[in-house]
């Protein structure tokens, strides 16, 4: 069965009525992963037997009628643990690492039906935005396997674009989700921080990290958000905010009408790509002509975003990686002779180089005479960055702008230069620095290749976001058109 078509309800639908069993459904998942992935690369490990042996249960015990996740394939990112299945980071520190327990968001889904086939590829240790950074593989993009599918979380969101799976989790610390979902043409969410727990998240940014839903469309993406999202004991970082069933008004009646959006002048200046800018100015025309007005604003630290957060992150990331350190799990070097070699040929073998660079970029930010200069003063940017925002949005509902300056690029094309890569995350980074939640959504094309429209909103207002995605997405085609299978181009 090709179900690339379908969206979760009416994919649970045909379950409920046994227009097709759970265990052909899960079948046909891997069908469409063993005919694509050899090229694609968007998995790293798959969970065939346990995926098959839960769909059997599930056609024994028939699919819950009111649950819309019951039975349904999904794959998740292979920086968020699942209990005795691989979960590698993508890196060669955690090549054989078998977790004991699974990710709060996972023990979630599993409790709801829904059936995880896999792991997906990523940059290491989600460092990287075009997923060339994988310990293990390049993963495509799926509508031109010569370009990058962005990063971190390149594999979900090639795996959700390709016709691989209906939906994916990945995870986002400076636009990892919002950026490869840009890049493939779906819809990728990052929460506000604090909407969904990250126990079980290898962490790489703790103050920036957030896990969130890939799909194809919005009220998919809405669906899966009010599913995991909510406290959390094993996170304290988790709100006790009540979570709203986001996808409850999306349908005829969801309007934008009144609505006041902002559209930064930086977003759309020097460096941003002439198409991206034509296609959020269309879609910001087509806004207008949805009832809502749009009007010029203003983000004028966001230009010092990228800089601040390689210094937050690194340095949180030099931190949040001194647990590997060939001891108590991961990779042992076997060329040693006293405990110093340990430590150190053990995180030299284990570690890629982008890895290597973001904890020395950390570690030297971090250390005595440095502090002060490099991370007090990037945290002072952060402040100034989140006052920004809060000006903004105190007098609109929302933020519109590209994801990023321009397409996929192409691989290979821009690993060997660091920050060239690093500023493709300009226009993503402040959401995560501002703690806000960003959505990705299909707005266009430019030179053959999906361009993606960010929405930013106030703090847990992603309803509002997806209200307004939603009328977008019913307004125009672009979500409707896919990739062929092989790439476009």
């Amino acid at each position: 069965m090709n179900y690339f078509e379908k969206d979760l309800t009416s994919l649970h639908d045909d379950l409920v009525a046994k227009k097709i069993s759970v265990t052909d459904l899960v079948k046909a998942t891997f069908d469409n992963i063993a005919a694509t992935d050899p090229d694609l690369n968007a998995f790293l490990t798959l969970n065939k037997d346990a995926a098959l042996k839960k769909a059997a249960e599930m056609d024994e015990k028939g699919v819950d009628a009111d649950n819309v996740l019951a039975g349904i394939p999904l794959a998740i990112k292979d920086n968020i643990v699942t209990k005795g299945l691989t979960t590698t980071a993508a890196s060669k520190m955690l090549e054989n690492f078998v977790p004991i327990y699974d990710a709060t968001v996972v023990s979630t889904l599993n409790k709801k039906g829904m059936i995880n086939v896999g792991k997906t590829n990523l940059d290491e240790f989600a460092m990287g935005g075009s997923t060339e950074n994988s310990a293990f593989k390049t993963t495509k993009n799926a509508w031109d396997y010569t370009r990058v599918p962005g990063g971190s979380s390149g594999g979900s969101a090639a795996a959700v674009a390709s016709g691989e799976v209906i939906a994916a989790f990945g995870s986002d610390t400076g636009g990892s989700i919002r950026q490869p979902s840009a890049f493939n043409g779906i819809v990728g969410m990052k929460p506000t921080y604090g909407r969904i727990s990250r126990w079980g998240l290898i962490a790489f940014a703790s103050s920036l990290d957030e896990i969130g839903p890939m799909t194809r469309t919005v009220k998919d993406n809405a669906i899966l958000l009010s599913a995991v999202a909510g406290h959390d004991d094993h996170d304290l970082t988790t709100s006790t905010k009540e979570v709203p069933d986001f996808a409850a008004e999306l349908n005829d009646q969801a309007s934008v009408k009144g609505m006041k959006i902002g559209l930064p002048k930086e977003y759309l200046g020097e460096g941003v790509d002439q198409d991206v800018k034509d296609a959020i100015l269309a879609a910001a025309d087509k806004y207008r002509e949805l009832g809502a007005t749009v009007d010029e604003v203003s983000l004028p630290h966001n230009k010092y975003g990228v800089a601040a957060y390689y210094i937050i992150a690194s340095s949180e990331a030099s931190s949040n990686l001194q647990r590997f350190d060939g001891i108590r799990y991961g990779h042992r070097s076997d060329n040693v002779k006293n405990l110093e070699d340990v430590y150190v040929n053990s995180r030299t073998e284990g570690f890629g180089d982008e890895v290597k660079r973001r904890i020395m970029l950390g570690t030297f930010s971090l250390s005595a005479g440095f502090y002060d200069a490099y991370f007090k003063k990037a945290a002072q940017v952060r402040t100034l960055i989140i006052n920004d925002f809060q000006a903004v949005l105190k007098d609109h509902d929302f933020i519109m702008g590209p994801v990023t300056p321009t397409p996929a690029f192409k691989i290979g094309e821009e690993i060997s230069n660091p920050m060239t890569m690093y500023m493709n995350d300009v226009l993503t980074i402040p959401v995560n620095l501002a703690g806000l939640p960003g959505m990705s959504i299909p707005a266009g094309f430019a030179k053959g290749m999906p361009v993606g429209m960010q929405l930013i909103g106030r703090p847990f207002d992603e309803a509002t976001l997806y209200k307004a995605g939603y009328v977008f997405e019913q307004a125009t085609d672009f979500h409707k058109q896919t990739p062929k299978q092989g790439g476009n181009n």
